[in-house]
């Protein structure tokens, strides 16, 4: 019952990622219908349905503009825990944050100075700029957005094909860029 689950909004745009068990009980209630199952039966006393693997809401929800906080958490899912130097996906717990123009010469601790970055690529780094040291960055970072949002919910619904007709895969060149450590 932790699968996790794609919400939709009543015109079918992603809007979130939620767990099967929140998305049966968004079913039950009647404030989502099932869109796309997995395959797999859930089943009760009395019940017994297919697992959701794509939901979509009855009415639509609008949904304002939330800026999501500055985090170490919020940059390893915006960067997905992948090296923004050498493009290689590490473990959370392996990757440090680098401040791409270093916070001794005046680089803030922003969305747009902050990348994941694994520990030899900051020490390779150090106290330079990407270009002192002879370093690319995969892409310039920037703060959450819708578009932000989509990139991470593409990520995480990568292995599962019922999302792919909802996340406009194809649309975006920068879902393969980590390769894994």
């Amino acid at each position: 019952m932790n699968a996790r689950v794609l919400v939709l909004n009543a015109s079918f745009e992603p809007i979130n990622v939620c767990t099967e068990r929140r998305a049966v009980v968004m079913i039950f209630k009647g404030v989502a219908r099932m869109e796309e199952h997995n395959g797999h039966m859930l089943h009760s006393q009395r019940i017994e349905m297919h697992a959701p693997s794509v939901i979509r809401l009855t009415e639509y929800r609008h949904i304002p503009f939330e800026r999501r906080s500055l985090s170490r958490k919020n940059i390893l899912l915006r960067d997905h825990s992948c090296c923004q130097y050498c493009g290689k996906q590490f473990a959370p717990s392996e990757l440090t944050l680098d401040h791409i123009v270093p916070r001794s010469r005046g680089g803030e601790s922003s969305w747009d100075n902050l990348v994941a970055c694994c520990k030899r690529c900051n020490h390779r780094k150090g106290n330079r700029t990407p270009e002192e040291s002879n370093m690319n960055l995969l892409r310039r970072p920037r703060a959450f957005s819708l578009h932000v949002n989509r990139q991470i919910m593409r990520y995480i619904g990568r292995a599962d094909e019922t999302w792919r007709k909802y996340l406009f895969y194809e649309s975006d060149g920068h879902s393969d860029l980590c390769v894994r450590a």
